[in-house]
C-alpha cells in the first residue's frame, strides 16, 4: 500500500492514541491550534518535572489541584491518576488480587456480553484491532472480566468498555486500568452503572436542575418541546465525553475528574450549553433540538483544550459539591416516587 494518500503521510492519518482521523479532519485548524498547545505542554512538563522531583507520589494541595486543572503531561498522567484517585493505595493494599480474579470461576453470561462488546469497542484505533500487536482488546477484554467478578452488583453495563479502553491507552498496564476502573465506577461516578442505572438518571435531571438555575432560556426550550435531557445527554455521562469530544478533551477532563469528582461532569456540559446558548435557541423543534446538542461538541471550542478547560472553571459560575449532592437527593426522591 502506498504510504502517503493525498499528500498525506498515514503514520499522520492516526493520531498518537491510535485513533484514525475522519476524512474531513481539519488538518489546517488543528496544527495551528496543536503548535500553540505544543509551547504550554512543553512548559508544563517543566513544572510536573520539578514537582515531581524524581518520586513517585504527591501529597494533595492546591498547587496540585492547579497544576491538575492545567493539565498533566501524558509521561505522568496514569502515576497521577492513579495517586489521586486512592487507586495506587488501593492496589497496594491488595497484591495478587487482580490476578485471582482472573485464574478463578466465572459467570459465563458475563463473559458472553464482554465479548459481544470486544469488536465494538474503538473500531477506529488501530491499537484494537485484531490484526494489532499487541492487540489491546485482550487487555480491556482481561480488566472488565476482573471488574465483573470483583463488583458483582454491577457486572457489565455498555459504556464500561469505552471506559476501560481509554484506561489501557493511557496506563498500559492492565492491573492499573482495573483499579481506576474502580475509582470511577466505585467511587467517584455514584451508581451509574448498576442495573437501574439510578445515579446515572438523577444526575441527568441534576444537570437539567442546573441548566434552569444557570441557563434558564435553553430550560425552558427543552421543556417547550418537551425533550428530556436523557435524551440529549445521557451519552456524556455514560461514556464521560469520549467520542463526543476530541480525545485529548477528554483526557483532561478527566485529569479534573480523578482530583475533583464528579462535578466536573457538570461543569463541562454546563460549558457547552452555555457557551452554545445563542445556537441553540435557534431550534424550533424538537429533532432540530438534538441536532444542535450534536454540533455544539463540535469544532474549534472543544479541540482548543487548554482554553476550554479554562472556560469550565469561570463559565458556569459557583458549583459546590453541596449543591450538587442537594439536587441529587431531591432528583432521586422524584425518580424513586415515580417508579
Amino acid at each position: 500500500m502506498d504510504r502517503r494518500e493525498d499528500g498525506r503521510d498515514w503514520a499522520y492519518r492516526v493520531d498518537p492514541y491510535g485513533f484514525e482521523r475522519p476524512e474531513d479532519f481539519d488538518y489546517a485548524s488543528y496544527e495551528a491550534f496543536f503548535s500553540r498547545y505544543l509551547v504550554v505542554l512543553t512548559r508544563r512538563a517543566i513544572k510536573w518535572s520539578k514537582l515531581l522531583k524524581g518520586n513517585n507520589s504527591i501529597q494533595k494541595s492546591l498547587k496540585v489541584k492547579r497544576y491538575i486543572r492545567k493539565g498533566i503531561p501524558n509521561e505522568h498522567r496514569a502515576l497521577i491518576w492513579m495517586i489521586v484517585s486512592g487507586a495506587q493505595t488501593n492496589m497496594e493494599q491488595n497484591p495478587g488480587y487482580y490476578h485471582r480474579l482472573l485464574e478463578g470461576e466465572k459467570n459465563d453470561k458475563l463473559l458472553e456480553a464482554i465479548k459481544t462488546d470486544m469488536n465494538r469497542t474503538f473500531p477506529d484505533n488501530v491499537k484494537f484491532r485484531k490484526t494489532a500487536d499487541p492487540c489491546l482488546q485482550h487487555a480491556l477484554y482481561n480488566v472488565l472480566v476482573a471488574y465483573g467478578h470483583h463488583n458483582k452488583a454491577v457486572g457489565y453495563c455498555q459504556g464500561m468498555n469505552f471506559i476501560a479502553g481509554y484506561l489501557i491507552l493511557i496506563t498500559k498496564n492492565e492491573e492499573e486500568s482495573f483499579w481506576l476502573l474502580d475509582a470511577l465506577i466505585g467511587r467517584i461516578l455514584p451508581d451509574y452503572y448498576s442495573p437501574a442505572m439510578l445515579g446515572l438518571k438523577t444526575d441527568q435531571e441534576v444537570l437539567g436542575e442546573l441548566v434552569k438555575m444557570k441557563v434558564p432560556a435553553v430550560a425552558e426550550l427543552m421543556e417547550r418541546h418537551g425533550v428530556m435531557w436523557t435524551l440529549v445527554v445521557s451519552r456524556w455521562f455514560i461514556c464521560l465525553f469520549i467520542d463526543i469530544l476530541p480525545v485529548e478533551t477528554v483526557l483532561r477532563i478527566w485529569d479534573c475528574l480523578f482530583y475533583e469528582g464528579s462535578k466536573i461532569i457538570f461543569r463541562v456540559a454546563l460549558t457547552l450549553i452555555k457557551q452554545h446558548q445563542a445556537f441553540i435557541l435557534e431550534a424550533t423543534n424538537f429533532p432540530d433540538i438534538c441536532e444542535k446538542f450534536k454540533q455544539i461538541t463540535k469544532g474549534a471550542f472543544v479541540t482548543e483544550c487548554h482554553s476550554f478547560m479554562q472556560k469550565i472553571f469561570t463559565d458556569p459560575g459557583s458549583l459546590s459539591m453541596t449543591t450538587v449532592n442537594k439536587l441529587r437527593e431531591t432528583c432521586r426522591e422524584k425518580l424513586l416516587s415515580q417508579g
